[in-house]
């Protein structure tokens, strides 16, 4: 089988090797499509805390292909999948405290050990979670970042009839907004691109605020802010850019007592006075990964494939995944998720075994 190793910074090789065994508890997916994301680009650029070479991959479908049925009833050979690339220890005291997505000796396929850019990969039967029925796997491969981006939503509690102020509307920002709207928030996003701006209005967005034209905000948005907001400011702010700039927004922006939800991720570090948050009594959240929200956000996307589809821009074959990384590395590409499309190839004979549907999608 294919497997397509990072071997240096910006170079990737593509290696035909022997295909995982199947192993007690786990099960070999075939995989379909994998999603392209932010992390994937810094891993290929060799700008992240991880070791080449490395098999990326974590946003990943596929069909499984064997499975150890022992491991657990109501998953078969041929069944669709989305597949969690979270691994935990489940003993740490975040994991004993409910919240693996934070564990001590956390790890993640594709980003710290071997992923999906392989035609056949072995996962543990506990982290596959049916695609819905007629949900395409183009589209389920959406369903790790939207677990992302309703992490986020969960920790800011949201309340119906609030307003909510995203700051970025990549495709987490987008998903949040989307989610928000879901539970009857009023949702307003900020971004420094006008296009993405409009198309978060596809998503929910009642009202949108273009920063990085002057100081933000300036009266005209300000003012558009105050007709959306009961108080003197949004009461729920989530930030998806990992800009220190967007965060301090958010501080001054927030009204008292208003939740700041900090999901966008980098290594700037921002300023914040020391009277701001105590003075609003702010509540100032991370989020990271999820607590198992994939099957969540499967169907929440699976509600809304009109709006999923919008979300990807670009595909492309494996044999072009130089190109995809290219592209992603371009601005002018206007790239948001790009989907990588594996080989399917009709699967190797395994003692016991039986091939299930074989319907694309």
């Amino acid at each position: 089988m294919l497997r397509a190793h990072t071997v240096s910074r910006r170079t990737i090789e593509l290696r035909d090797e022997d295909p995982p065994a199947l192993m007690p508890g786990h099960a070999l997916v075939r995989v379909h499509q994998v999603a392209l994301c932010g992390t994937d680009l810094h891993i290929w650029d060799d700008d992240y805390p991880t070791e080449l070479p490395l098999v990326q991959g974590h946003e990943f479908t596929g069909r499984i292909e064997a499975i150890d049925q022992a491991a657990g009833p109501g998953l078969e050979v041929g069944n669709a999948v989305a597949v969690s690339p979270m691994v935990y220890c489940g003993t740490c005291g975040p994991c004993l405290g409910g919240r693996p997505n934070v564990c001590e000796s956390i790890s993640c396929l594709g980003c710290y050990e071997d992923g999906a850019l392989a035609e056949v990969i072995s996962v543990p039967v506990s982290k596959l979670h049916p695609v819905p029925e007629g949900m395409p796997l183009r589209l389920a491969v959406l369903g790790e970042p939207g677990s992302i981006a309703m992490q986020a939503v969960n920790r800011g509690r949201p309340e119906a009839g609030e307003t909510a102020l995203v700051f970025g509307c990549g495709p987490i920002g987008l998903l949040t907004t989307l989610f928000l709207t879901e539970l009857g928030v009023n949702v307003l996003t900020s971004d420094l691109v006008p296009s993405k701006l409009e198309m978060s209005r596809e998503f929910g967005a009642v009202g949108t605020l273009l920063a990085g034209s002057g100081p933000f905000p300036d009266a005209a948005q300000r003012k558009e802010l105050e007709s959306w907001c009961r108080m003197s400011g949004p009461t729920l702010l989530i930030e998806a850019t990992g800009a220190p700039a967007s965060f301090e927004n958010a501080l001054s922006l927030a009204a008292p007592t208003a939740r700041i939800v900090q999901v966008g991720i980098s290594t700037a570090t921002a300023a914040l006075s020391m009277r701001t948050v105590p003075f609003k009594e702010l509540d100032i959240l991370g989020s990271r990964n999820s607590v198992n929200l994939i099957p969540a956000a499967l169907a929440a996307l699976n509600r809304h494939q009109d709006l999923a589809e919008k979300l990807i821009t670009h595909s492309f074959e494996l044999a072009a995944i130089q190109e995809a990384f290219e592209t992603m590395l371009d601005p002018a590409q206007g790239a948001g998720k790009i989907v990588i499309s594996m080989p399917v190839r009709e699967p190797a004979a395994q003692p016991g075994v039986h091939a299930g549907s074989r319907t694309e999608n």
